[in-house]
């Protein structure tokens, strides 16, 4: 078992964590629509990845009623 050889003060103790703190999102604007989305991703609400359509919108696809 591990046991410490001197006691680590709280500031000493708090300057090793003083790096692991979350960092907030850094949202960018749409190219196609204008909504928020992470950067070096698709567009949730579009489906647009640098002004071109990688994946197509629900409305637009035309399934079967019976497929569903």
């Amino acid at each position: 078992m591990a046991v410490q050889q001197n006691k680590v003060s709280k500031s000493r103790r708090n300057n090793r964590r003083a790096h692991d703190a979350l960092v907030a999102a850094n949202p960018n604007e749409c190219d196609n629509c204008g909504e928020l989305k992470r950067p070096h991703h698709v567009c949730p609400s579009c489906g647009h990845y640098a002004t071109r359509e990688v994946i197509a919108a629900n409305d637009e696809i035309d399934l079967d009623d019976d497929a569903a």
